[in-house]
């Protein structure tokens, strides 16, 4: 039987549940994800081969106005150019709220060609299902979608049914990757997403964001790996928090991310955690250079 294969782009505000939807459908953690806006700031590619279809995802950062950062320019750009490049895109809502993020991406599609679905998230916080229904009625008048699908990406509430549609608009074609590829990415990339992902869980709501993490080295001996991971920050005074009293903190950080390293790894792992200060990092070039790729 034919067989079809294309690239799918999801695509959001922060927050909307990409980055979780990304992990649902490849089923691994690449993406990092946190319930705090604008956790990805790469474009990460994810494919998922099924007998008679190979879905090529591709995870976008979310759609964010407010920031006057270049990081937070150049991240707008990355996700905005990925629109002109796949056969689907998902565009993913929060049902709860429309914003002007939303208004941005709808004037953003005026200009595209390929099929859009529209995928309502997080439909398990609604107190009744009866409730999505005005939702789906007022959405729909916004834009011609070729679908609209509800979901919980979280629950994983019609994951399978959101696959099904995507995959009716793929277009015939052999397979790109190997069925066993899994992502564009390397275990390295993982690793400090797996680093950022704890960052974001255990401190407070602005910290995070000034945050870049880097992998300087990796040992891999037969019975651990050896990391090692510089964080920069922006402040002094970011780092003396990031640290903590006695070095709580950066103790927490470090054995939320080993925990994670290591269910990916599936073995041991020792991380050493470095602090750094680069001041205005967000408005390098060279730095935020690295986002583009």
């Amino acid at each position: 039987m034919k067989t079809r294969c294309g690239y799918v782009a999801i695509i959001g505000r922060p927050n909307a549940g990409k980055s979780t939807l990304f992990n649902r459908f490849i089923e691994t953690k690449v993406s990092s994800v946190s319930y705090k806006p604008q956790t990805t700031r790469h474009r990460i590619v994810g494919v998922r081969s099924e007998k008679q279809a190979q879905f090529v995802f591709v995870d976008t950062p979310g759609i964010h106005l407010g920031g006057k950062k270049l990081l937070n320019r150049i991240l707008n750009k990355n996700a905005l150019n990925v629109l002109h490049d796949v056969n689907l895109i998902l565009w993913m809502v929060d049902c709860k709220s429309w914003t002007r993020e939303e208004d941005h991406i709808l004037r953003s599609l005026k200009d595209i060609e390929c099929p859009v679905i529209l995928v309502l998230n997080k439909i398990d916080q609604l107190a009744k299902r009866d409730q999505l229904f005005p939702i789906l009625s007022s959405l729909s008048g916004k834009y011609d979608f070729a679908e609209i699908v509800p979901i919980s990406a979280l629950k994983k509430d019609n994951i399978s049914a959101l696959l099904a549609s995507s995959q009716r608009y793929l277009p015939e074609s052999e397979f790109f990757y190997p069925e066993e590829y899994i992502t564009d990415r390397d275990m390295r990339f993982i690793m400090a997403e797996l680093i950022r992902e704890s960052i974001f869980v255990h401190l407070g709501a602005e910290l995070p964001y000034a945050t870049h993490v880097e992998i300087e080295s990796v040992d891999e001996q037969p019975e651990i790996v050896h990391i090692e991971a510089a964080v920069w920050v922006e402040k002094d005074s970011q780092k003396a928090i990031f640290i903590g009293h006695r070095g709580e903190m950066l103790k927490k950080i470090g054995a939320g991310a080993r925990a994670a390293i290591e269910r990916s790894l599936e073995g041991k792992v020792n991380l050493k955690l470095w602090i750094k200060v680069k001041k205005d990092w967000q408005n390098n070039p060279q730095v935020v250079s690295e986002y583009e790729k």
